[in-house]
């Protein structure tokens, strides 16, 4: 069965007033994993402990730019005490991605991130918005970040949202990438003249395309992220996990 598991940036105004008891609503619905988008003060100790109890696995943690910049031995160290294998950045800001060269020189410091990840066992990942579809001497800028870096150094975690919404096709980048995509994000949108993001399953992505590519390559993780909501958070994420499962 294919790993699922859940960006907790989804349901951040729980996990904002009680970090642990929204970690367990999310195993009780059936997640197999969390994505983090913080730690809310708590220790690694403590927060493999929660994880352990609720048969959860780290499924990767988005760690800021800026963090990795000064924090790096430390993002490192938490990872390895809760068991997490993937540190992901993800974005960046505008002069880091304003330009070929601008990504050629995140290419450098990602490399040299990416190396210190390797040593301890962790893979670092990027992680997609529309923005890096923007092209540069006719280049994609994602392009540019993934070709000046090393596939040990780098990997992708391809968001689906963000790459239909740049008008693109998320499949066509699964083949691309099929060596370095460890992380699909599923995000569904709701139609092209509503670019909102919905419950997956109930817009115009197409999913079962992109998951019978996906099932070529040996993905890690399938991890649902949802940043607007209609119904109650945690129904959505449900009905999301539910359509995956059908389809996974």
């Amino acid at each position: 069965m294919a790993n699922i598991a859940l960006q907790l940036y989804s349901i951040k105004e729980l996990t904002n007033v009680d970090f642990l008891g929204t970690l367990k609503k999310v195993a009780e619905i059936g997640y197999d994993g969390v994505e983090f988008a913080g730690y809310f003060g708590t220790s690694a100790k403590d927060l493999r402990k929660e994880l352990d109890d609720l048969g959860l696995q780290a499924a990767g943690s988005h760690i800021g730019i800026s963090e990795l910049e000064v924090n790096l031995d430390r993002t490192i160290e938490y990872s390895l005490e809760i068991q997490n294998p993937y540190i992901v950045c993800p974005g960046l800001p505008e002069e880091m991605r304003d330009s070929a060269d601008s990504y050629k020189r995140t290419a450098e410091q990602f490399n040299i991130i990416g190396e210190r990840c390797k040593e301890h066992g962790i893979r670092f990942g990027y992680h997609n918005h529309d923005i890096e579809f923007q092209t540069f001497e006719g280049v994609y800028g994602l392009d540019l970040l993934m070709s000046h870096t090393h596939s040990d150094h780098l990997f992708m975690e391809l968001d689906t949202f963000w790459v239909e919404h740049a008008g693109l096709h998320s499949i066509d980048f699964i083949h691309q990438y099929k060596e370095r995509c460890a992380i699909l994000h599923m995000k569904d949108m709701k139609s092209k003249e509503d670019k909102r993001n919905i419950e997956i399953g109930s817009g115009i992505i197409d999913f079962n395309s992109i998951t019978a590519a996906a099932k070529q390559f040996n993905l890690d993780w399938y991890t649902v992220e949802q940043e607007e909501f209609d119904l109650p958070q945690l129904q959505s994420i449900e009905m999301s996990l539910q359509y995956l499962r059908g389809i996974l």
